[in-house]
């Protein structure tokens, strides 16, 4: 086995894209889920371009390994964002599982992340990642996961002023960041910015923000952060509420901290199940927040 650095080029990316959905399909399939639909070009074209985004502010923190005929059979991705790494990807071929790939791949980016105080990973349900994770030192915090066609009704009016966010939030998103996580997220609110839908708050009372992406498959929140309970179900409220009729929203990584979300989730008629685990090193559960799986 080779490791070498995943390189800026759509060549790669498009190798880490593949590798990445062939690891979690089979995954789906050994959990008894049903796998992913195929990707959409654009949704293909998204992902291609968040390996780039991931690979040129964090070069060093993302890796491929190849086999004796140099073939791709594991990436992992991670950045570091004011003192906070996080593992943005982690993927081995089925074929390649257990053989210590994934283990040599999450040691390069521990060893990049060497320098951090905190640390992030969002885990699948897979137990080998969780005892992995664990293995390097993380609290593991198992989390629900919401999805469903909300009911608008259920959920009633948004309780304060909710607008549509931009660039000109860039602070806003920067001082709710470093409140909750001991970090802001730097670049990576540009390209959330760039696929996803910005819904923020912001009054004498604090302030919140939320993303959410729609594409074929439905719409998903990707980060949300805010100052209080109250900003955070706000923010939440209005996301799921600007999600077009009769499509799916899914909500992923939600802690047991994170109750305040749960029944938000339940006013809208979301469908509630166990999922994996969000692993934290260096830093308690951030309260109000969920997460991006890749951004964290």
């Amino acid at each position: 086995m080779l490791l070498r650095p995943v390189r800026d080029t759509q060549d790669d990316a498009e190798t880490v894209r593949k590798l990445a959905e062939a690891a979690f399909g089979a995954s789906h399939a050994l959990k008894g889920d049903t796998p992913p639909n195929p990707p959409s070009a654009a949704r293909a074209a998204r992902s291609r371009e968040k390996v780039l985004h991931i690979a040129r502010h964090d070069p060093a923190g993302s890796w491929l390994a190849e086999d004796r005929t140099g073939q791709a059979i594991g990436v992992a991705q991670s950045h570091i964002r004011e003192g906070t790494w996080g593992l943005a990807l982690l993927a081995v071929l089925p074929g390649a599982q257990g053989k210590g790939v994934g283990s040599a791949l999450l040691q390069r980016t521990l060893e990049y992340g060497r320098g951090c105080l905190r640390g992030i990973i969002c885990c699948s349900r897979h137990p080998a990642a969780a005892r992995v994770y664990r293995q390097a030192g993380f609290a593991l915090h198992p989390t629900i996961r919401m999805r469903g066609v909300v009911d608008r009704a259920g959920l009633g009016e948004v309780e304060g002023a909710a607008v549509e966010g931009g660039p000109r939030d860039r602070d806003l998103l920067d001082s709710v960041d470093r409140r909750l996580r001991g970090g802001a997220h730097g670049p990576d609110h540009d390209f959330l910015l760039r696929h996803h839908r910005l819904v923020v708050a912001d009054d004498l009372a604090g302030s919140g923000y939320c993303y959410v992406g729609d594409d074929s498959d439905g719409a998903k929140v990707a980060l949300l952060g805010a100052t209080s309970r109250r900003l955070a179900t706000r923010v939440l409220s209005a996301a799921l509420l600007g999600v077009g009729e009769g499509v799916a929203v899914e909500v992923h990584d939600i802690t047991a901290e994170q109750q305040w979300a749960v029944d938000v989730g339940l006013r809208a008629g979301l469908e509630l199940r166990a999922e994996g685990f969000v692993c934290f090193r260096g830093l308690r559960p951030p309260t109000p927040y969920i997460p991006s799986g890749a951004f964290l």
